[in-house]
């Protein structure tokens, strides 16, 4: 595929170029060659697998969320935070220590990401949407400089750099950002040629060409390729997430993203297809393993006696939303005494359901579910 004029760099009075986006789509649309359809072929027929054999799991809610909380963290690390899956867990169950900043910024993805599975249920995917997210993930969260949560910026921003005269990229100035704004809106709610796997590759490296927020720009990019593939029913739950294949392709996925906007298009769908293909195989093993994991240790849960196992039965399926426990949250889910909460632990360790966290502690342990933890890594 030849390059498609995406935008073009333009002087500013202010002795910098920024990048003006063009009409969007482009005048002519998008062509692609056979070998990515065949990509896009393949990605959509592992969707549609994944999407099916996901519909098999009983508690498919809990699974959700782990997939969720993987996302928050490669998407997070993606910008820097430090923080693990393993931590953002911790901070949930009100687990471990004080709650540091690279934790907070996965809880609040977390948060934004929870909010617009809601959201869209009952609203349409239009811009309203894309800042009511934006105020979810960046409200009361850390951030280098004033980020306007909810508010598309009303000033010049730029990506690296000290100014826009020396930046890697200098995004479309306030007025051209609001039109190119618009574009995108009417390009994500029209009906058009384009196939919606490529179309939400297409949606998710035009957003990052905008740069339509002070901060946050990554990951509310990042969620809404998920969105749309929910939105236009490619997954019936929203089950699909790149952010660990671009955590894992970092250095490529910005490459890309950079192509794109000097109309390299197709090198960056393929690119994006070829994560799609990646991440649904890496998800369809996943529920495999979830399935063959949970059989396998209600079987274990069965050979204990009547009492016991009813016990261990109710809180054995909290355990695939929270794997990370310690007496209290036990406690908390069963209504036991802590002695009685310690007992029903100790069960689950020599099941090897549950194991401690820390050998080393003999107070304020935690313990968690690492068969089924070590799935998701």
């Amino acid at each position: 595929m030849a390059k498609v004029k995406i935008g073009e760099y333009k002087q500013q009075r202010n002795g910098f170029k920024a990048f003006i986006p063009g009409p969007f789509p482009p005048r002519g649309g998008f062509k692609f060659s056979e070998k990515t359809l065949r990509k896009n072929d393949t990605a959509v027929r592992l969707l549609g697998k994944l999407d099916g054999i996901t519909q098999l799991l009983p508690d498919i809610d809990f699974f959700l969320s782990m997939y969720i909380r993987k996302d928050a963290a490669s998407s997070s690390q993606i910008e820097g935070t430090q923080a693990t899956m393993l931590d953002a867990i911790e901070a949930e169950a009100n687990i471990g220590s004080r709650l540091s900043e690279d934790v907070d910024d996965i809880l609040h993805y977390i948060k934004a990401l929870n909010y617009g599975i809601r959201r869209l249920k009952e609203f349409p995917f239009v811009l309203r949407f894309l800042r009511e997210l934006h105020k979810e993930l960046m409200k009361d969260a850390r951030a280098t400089h004033f980020s306007n949560p909810g508010e598309f910026r009303k000033t010049q921003n730029w990506i690296r750099g000290t100014r826009p005269d020396n930046a890697y990229f200098v995004p479309p100035p306030v007025p051209e950002m609001n039109q190119a704004l618009t574009d995108l809106e009417k390009f994500i709610n029209s009906e058009n040629n384009t196939l919606p796997l490529i179309k939400a590759g297409l949606i998710h490296a035009q957003f990052e060409t905008i740069h339509p927020f002070l901060d946050g720009n990554g990951r509310t990019g990042r969620m809404l390729i998920t969105f749309y593939l929910w939105k236009e029913k490619l997954l019936e739950r929203p089950v699909l997430y790149l952010s660990s294949y671009f955590k894992k392709h970092q250095k490529v996925y910005y490459g890309h993203l950079h192509g794109y906007h000097e109309g390299v298009v197709e090198a960056w769908i393929d690119f994006f297809l070829d994560g799609v293909t990646e991440i649904a195989e890496e998800a369809i093993k996943t529920v495999h393993s979830i399935t063959k994991l949970r059989n396998k240790d209600i079987l274990k849960i069965q050979k204990l006696s009547k009492r016991a196992s009813e016990s261990a039965v109710k809180v054995l399926p909290k355990l695939y939303k929270m794997p990370i426990v310690n007496v209290a949250k036990i406690q908390e889910w069963t209504g036991f005494t802590r002695a009685g909460a310690q007992n029903l632990i100790n069960r689950f360790i020599e099941l090897g359901i549950l194991c401690p966290r820390d050998e080393e502690k003999t107070y304020g342990r935690t313990y968690i579910y690492k068969e089924y933890v070590d799935i998701f890594a």
